[in-house]
């Protein structure tokens, strides 16, 4: 009997052996790669693809796996794949809807813990023999207004933390919870109005084409003037030019980003000389790399998953859903619209 060719890219090295040891399934030969897929290691004999979201998996990809029958995406979002691509050859795409609601809503609250109170420029001055608070006064959360752009798992959480801190919270969503709402005490506005009224905003929503710079050179002056915009979802929410115009220009206070557009480009360096960027492209490295030294940003590498709880249960629901679909169960497929409650 021919075993399932289950085939894992970009496994990272610190959860490889737990995986490999979870995947000794009758029937199954798993395959890890702590690459990312490049045409040139592909296996073109997978049944079931298992990625995270630096691995792009795009039609070409897909072209190349003749007998694919499931995408496993080691991931909430799944914008790195072609989804008309999948859906065209009826190959579900199975995602984990939830993983790091603490995880990420934690590093959220840490920059901005970090930006309010300058945490990194006070270690960086005491660390060059400076002693000295002087020009390091923060601001306090206590009394300030939140601003939180979607409220699922993550944003819901962050809501949670900000009323231990007495902020007061607003909120924004295409489908409001006001069971929520009501149970947190936080109030749903518009964006625009969120925007105008918030001290801090944080973004926590997915990139969709309906939310591609959801914070545009347009909305972004009407922030309120000394804000903080505070990014762990995906870097193409905000516009790079517009976050450079705000900074440069003090319309923000300050920025702290986990993701940023095109980041793919700062991961490997090479591939900006090797992969014919277009200008667009260029242009938004080039933001990043002025927003990434700006003095009033803190930038980390996507690292608000990246926790030793939150990377068991990703793998924990991937494989479960590679199980699922081996015993004829279909299991966090996006590729189906979810039903109406």
């Amino acid at each position: 009997m021919k075993k399932t060719h289950v085939t894992f890219y970009g496994v990272w090295p610190n959860i490889q052996e737990y995986v490999r040891k979870k995947m000794r399934l009758k029937n199954v030969s798993c395959h890890l790669h702590t690459e990312n897929i490049q045409p040139e290691i592909i296996e073109a004999e997978t049944d079931i693809l298992a990625t995270f979201i630096e691995t792009p998996v795009s039609k070409t990809i897909l072209d190349k796996l003749p007998h694919l029958k499931m995408i496993a995406t080691m991931s909430t979002g799944f914008d790195h794949i072609d989804i008309v691509a999948a859906k065209a050859r009826k190959i579900p795409v199975c995602n984990v809807p939830s993983y790091g609601e603490n995880t990420v809503a934690e590093h959220a609250m840490a920059l901005i813990l970090a930006l309010t109170r300058k945490i990194f420029p006070s270690v960086k001055r005491v660390k060059e023999d400076k002693f000295s608070y002087q020009g390091l006064c923060g601001m306090d959360l206590k009394g300030k207004t939140i601003g939180v752009v979607g409220t699922g798992h993550i944003g819901a959480h962050l809501i949670r933390m900000a009323k231990g801190f007495d902020l007061q919270v607003l909120a924004h969503d295409p489908f409001p919870n006001k069971d929520l709402a009501k149970k947190l005490g936080f109030e749903y506005t518009t964006l625009n109005k969120l925007l105008a009224q918030s001290d801090i905003v944080s973004l926590h929503v997915p990139l969709f084409k309906e939310t591609y710079h959801l914070i545009s050179q347009k909305n972004i002056k009407k922030m309120k003037k000394g804000a903080y915009l505070i990014n762990t979802a995906r870097g193409a929410l905000v516009d790079p030019e517009a976050l450079v115009w705000a900074l440069e220009n003090k319309q923000l206070a300050g920025a702290g980003l986990d993701v940023l557009e095109e980041e793919n480009f700062l991961q490997r360096e090479e591939t900006i000389l090797t992969a014919h960027p277009t200008t667009k492209q260029i242009k938004t490295d080039l933001m990043n790399k002025i927003i990434i030294d700006h003095e009033n940003t803190i930038v980390t590498p996507h690292n608000a998953f990246n926790s030793t709880e939150a990377l068991q249960r990703i793998a924990d629901t991937t494989i479960e859903n590679i199980k699922n679909f081996l015993n004829g169960q279909v299991t966090n497929d996006v590729t189906k619209p979810k039903p109406k409650k």
